[in-house]
């Protein structure tokens, strides 16, 4: 199968960033290790299994071999060392299936077949377990000794019941110990693992040949899904792939295009919506702000002079400008957002003392009652900002406090270090807090916690006003519930 980009002839070829480990490269190595832990496997197995036939093997020979010998000791009680001596010289020459260095203890007593009476090989575990109360059966141990390896057998003395006025069978507090070298079995330990890793090689090298064949036949279609793939993400969603053959990369190849095909009219279609959504609310808006601005300057006269109307029409006199007061609102919301999603929007910074600004926008408010609105601003913080839309921020966060929470609204400014130096803005009220389901949507447009709820105080819009601004400024704003209840909005904004 052939990629084809419609219009590629006239675009430079694309150069191909260089990869440490491209996928070829990364198919011959999953053959090879796959060949290679096979191997391994069997050698290690191998290595295992005869490894311990070797040892079992000497280790049943040579402790078999010293408990005979032991059973033949012939000394007296008490020992006489001499006697001794001579006793474990002729067991050590007796030693299979090589001779071995043979020790006794008695007490404070030592002897050896050696001309060193006692043995740094032999470990207090060993003694220990020849010497425990009551022990007659012998014990061994494999150790290692300067890189040598040992194995140590100890054998309690018993009495034979000849004579002596002894039972038979009683240990006599004689130990009698063999140590004997094995490097010879790991010599030929050593031989069998040089021989299976030698053996590796070659299968290594066969694995090599059907790794590089698989490579180059599944990689080619591979490679041109990766160039068409490239191409929809750059945006060409007419990217089509020329499919030949009947195999799962053609079938792969068949259904890319379809969802390419698929995924183009979605596009497409998604794009017009979305152009003719934003024409129609910036159209609407523009086109409402005339008439408003006159329905505005007739309902301020209207209010005026309600107090000389009848109550009824008074009542009427004031819903009429409520209302009217309210579809404004909506009206610069709805402009602003176009602003935004037009990216038009620029922002106008100036650099000016953060708490200050606070103060402004609450005063213009009339958010000044203790009651209703509490204040912990940090003087001296001087941020670049842009007034009217930080105004805009703090004004909908505390005007949504107060519309959804509990007073008194809570109302901070701070400096944070982490990364980077930020101001804080934060706004808590004492409310019920904000439901988990509704949480991760409060700064969607026109989003509605309660679909009963079909009219609020607010366009719906605020909060999704006050993130664009925020992020214009390069900052965040988060929302969150308070462990001791109400909702917290944090706003930050890099200094």
């Amino acid at each position: 199968m052939r990629a084809h980009v419609p219009g590629g002839a006239d675009r430079p070829p694309r150069r191909r960033r260089p990869r440490a480990f491209g996928l070829r490269t990364r198919l011959v190595l999953a053959f090879l290790l796959v060949a290679a832990v096979g191997c391994g496997t069997t050698a290690a197995l191998t290595y295992r299994a005869a490894r311990n036939a070797i040892l079992e093997q000497t280790q049943d020979t040579a402790v078999s071999a010293f408990r005979q010998q032991v059973e033949t000791l012939n000394t007296t009680m008490p020992v006489n060392l001499d006697v001794l001596r001579d006793e474990l010289q002729r067991i050590a020459r007796q030693g299979k299936p090589r001779p071995w260095r043979v020790y006794a203890e008695y007490g404070t007593l030592r002897a050896s077949s050696t001309d060193r009476p006692e043995s740094t090989v032999l470990t207090p575990e060993l003694r220990r377990r020849a010497t425990a109360p009551g022990t007659t059966h012998g014990s061994f141990q494999r150790v290692v000794r300067n890189g040598t390896p040992y194995l140590t057998i100890a054998v309690p003395a018993v009495f034979s019941g000849r004579g002596g006025g002894y039972p038979a069978g009683r240990p006599t507090g004689l130990v009698v110990y063999a140590v004997m070298d094995l490097g010879e079995e790991e010599a030929n330990i050593e031989a069998m693992v040089v021989a299976a890793r030698d053996g590796a090689l070659p299968a290594l090298l066969v694995a090599l040949v059907p790794a590089l064949i698989a490579s180059r036949s599944v990689l080619r279609p591979v490679r041109e899904l990766r160039h068409a793939a490239h191409s929809m993400g750059q945006g060409r969603l007419d990217t089509r792939i020329h499919a030949k053959g009947s195999d799962e990369l053609a079938d792969l190849a068949r259904t890319f295009n379809e969802s390419a095909g698929e995924l183009e009219r979605s596009v497409a279609e998604l794009r017009r919506a979305e152009a003719r959504a934003r024409r129609f609310a910036s159209d609407v808006s523009h086109e409402l702000r005339t008439p408003l601005a006159g329905m505005l300057a007739v309902t301020e006269v209207l209010d005026e002079d309600a107090g000389t109307l009848d109550s009824d029409t008074a009542r009427a006199v004031r819903l009429i400008s409520a209302e009217t007061g309210k579809l404004a609102v909506l009206v610069e919301d709805l402009m602003e957002i176009s602003r935004f999603d037009a990216r038009a929007a620029e922002l106008h910074t100036d650099e000016v003392d953060a708490a200050e600004t606070v103060r402004k926008t609450l005063i213009r408010r009339h958010w000044t009652d203790p009651d209703q609105v509490v204040t912990e601003l940090a003087d001296g913080i001087r941020a670049r900002l842009d007034p009217r839309r930080f105004d805009v921020v703090v004004a909908n966060l505390v005007g949504n406090a107060l519309r959804h929470g509990r007073p008194p609204v809570t109302v901070r400014v701070y400096t944070a270090d982490g990364a980077g130096a930020e101001l804080v803005t934060e706004v808590a009220d004492q409310g019920p807090g904000i439901p988990d389901d509704v949480l991760p949507h409060v700064f969607d447009r026109f989003y509605k916690g309660d679909p009963a709820r079909t009219r609020s105080a607010g366009s719906g819009l605020g909060l999704a006003i006050t993130l664009e601004n925020v992020r214009l400024h390069g900052g965040s704003v988060v929302a969150a519930n308070r462990p001791d209840g109400g909702a917290v909005f944090t706003v930050r904004i890099p200094l």
